[in-house]
């Protein structure tokens, strides 16, 4: 890192935190990560270092502006620029009024969040230029899609037309998108994301293209969708390929006529947006099988871009490695842990899970400290894997690692292991999950499976707790009771 300003980014989206990191991180500061308020002061506590906090406005728990409150009454006075997607006056007076150094309405163009930073910071250093990227942000550089790849997306970046990037999951789809977004004339304007996997259809069609006061129950006020919010700029439809057929069909008028509508609205919005999608599916098997739309298909891919799997790239194996220990690795020499073995063992490996189990195994890494254990378990599971990996749904191949105890007396067997041979990161996620699953199992009970209700009880977002119930795969009952004002 460049400098040894930390910067705390405090954002419940997952999306939205992470383009905050890469935002954070190419510029050269350390980031930390919280989710809600209670992380962020628990983080501030532990770590004096921080010299700037991102704060979302609003999240579950303990809120934006009662975290900021917080801060200030416990004397804490590093700088706080405020982000929210209701950039009311009343909420931009509450913030400045609690101390907030900035406020920055969502979706936050590039250019303004780097100079909110650099302002807060005092930071009056230059932006770096376009080129070469420095050795710590090796994952944006040529090295990370190599050298035809990047002259390809150039190319593509500097036209307008509709974008198709296939690619098994976890490649690096998305990291391609914003690389040629932030290269294109439209870099100025808004970049936005929607997963089409994520959400159930109809809250995919509101989502995209707004509703009015009424258009349905709990409409109790007008929204603009992302594409009237992309105006100028970019949207990446992420996995196209589960976007629901009728969906499609209004999706392709919306690409042909270049306009839309809102949902319960009349007025048809005339749309300046580049579209770009991305996809894991093999979509000329779902056309066959009639769960995608040909049209659609062939007025998506006027640009179609394959991202190779990362065993498909095996120079970029080493430096990603290094990249993400150096990101993950608190700026210490933790690129020193990768021995002439591992690195050996590491192209050898066919990585089922590609950029993103790679990122996982060095985090593992630094946690267990023992460059040799990994270097055994990544021959092994090479020796006994059989056959190309499946283009995945997200599901654990069977030749991904696992660590099993070390030998007797070993100290990682004894600090990683109860004897059941997972790793503690594991059992901790596995505890959250059971966790969070209760919860929302006796909000639902306890309204009847009346999920706007639960929500309320949860004290979370409607669309959050969708999202939650269908991330841990939690049904509704055959005869559990449906309201008809939260069943929908």
């Amino acid at each position: 890192m460049r400098y040894d300003k930390t910067i705390l980014i405090v954002e419940d989206e997952a999306d939205a935190r992470n383009y905050f990191e890469m935002v954070v991180r190419c510029l050269g500061y350390p980031a930390e990560i919280a989710e809600d308020g209670d992380e962020a002061l628990a983080c501030l506590e532990a770590n004096r270092a921080i010299s700037l906090v991102l704060l979302d406005l609003r999240m579950p728990r303990r809120d934006g502006l009662e975290t900021l409150r917080e801060m200030r009454h416990t004397g804490r006075h590093q700088p706080v620029i405020m982000l929210s997607g209701a950039a009311t006056t009343n909420n931009v007076v509450q913030a400045i009024k609690a101390g907030a150094t900035n406020f920055l309405a969502k979706p936050i163009s590039h250019e303004d969040l780097i100079m909110a930073i650099r302002s807060a910071l005092s930071d009056d250093r230059p932006a770096p230029e376009d080129g070469p990227a420095p050795a710590g942000d090796v994952c944006f550089s040529q090295n990370w899609m190599g050298k035809d790849m990047q002259a390809t997306w150039r190319r593509v970046a500097a036209s307008d037309v509709p974008l198709l990037i296939e690619g098994e999951t976890g490649s690096g789809k998305e990291v391609l998108a914003r690389q040629i977004h932030a290269h294109s004339p439209r870099a100025h304007k808004p970049f936005l994301k929607l997963n089409c996997a994520a959400l159930p259809g109809e809250l995919v069609e509101s989502e995209l293209f707004g509703y009015e006061r009424g258009a349905f129950t709990g409409a109790f006020t007008s929204k603009p969708g992302k594409f009237e919010l992309a105006q100028g700029g970019t949207i990446l439809l992420d996995e196209i390929g589960d976007m629901d057929v009728r969906l499609q069909a209004k999706l392709l008028h919306v690409l042909q006529d270049k306009e839309c509508e809102r949902l319960g609205g009349k007025d048809r919005i005339p749309l300046d947006v580049r579209v770009m999608a991305a996809t894991h599916c093999d979509l000329m098997k779902a056309i066959d099988e009639g769960r995608f739309r040909a049209d659609l298909y062939y007025r998506l891919n006027v640009v179609g871009i394959r991202v190779p799997a990362l065993r498909e790239r095996p120079a970029d194996i080493h430096a990603a490695a290094e990249f993400f220990l150096r990101k993950h690795g608190a700026g210490g020499p933790s690129v020193s842990m990768l021995s002439p073995a591992l690195r050996q063992a590491m192209l050898e490996y066919e990585w089922p899970g590609n950029v993103r189990e790679l990122e996982n195994m060095m985090r593992r890494l630094l946690v267990i400290q023992d460059a040799e254990e990994l270097t055994r378990q990544l021959v092994s599971a090479s020796s006994h894997r059989a056959g190309p990996p499946a283009q995945g749904d997200g599901s654990r191949p069977s030749g991904v690692i696992r660590f099993q105890p070390a030998a007797a007396g070993s100290s990682v067997s004894s600090s990683m292991s109860s004897g059941t041979g997972f790793p503690i990161l594991e059992k901790v996620n596995e505890a959250k999950r059971k966790a969070e699953t209760e919860a929302i199992l006796r909000a639902l009970d306890a309204s009847r499976w009346n999920r706007k209700q639960a929500a309320k009880i949860l004290r979370i977002d409607y669309k959050a707790l969708l999202y939650k119930m269908r991330k841990l795969e939690i049904d509704q009952p055959a005869g559990a009771l449906r309201s008809a004002a939260g069943g929908a």
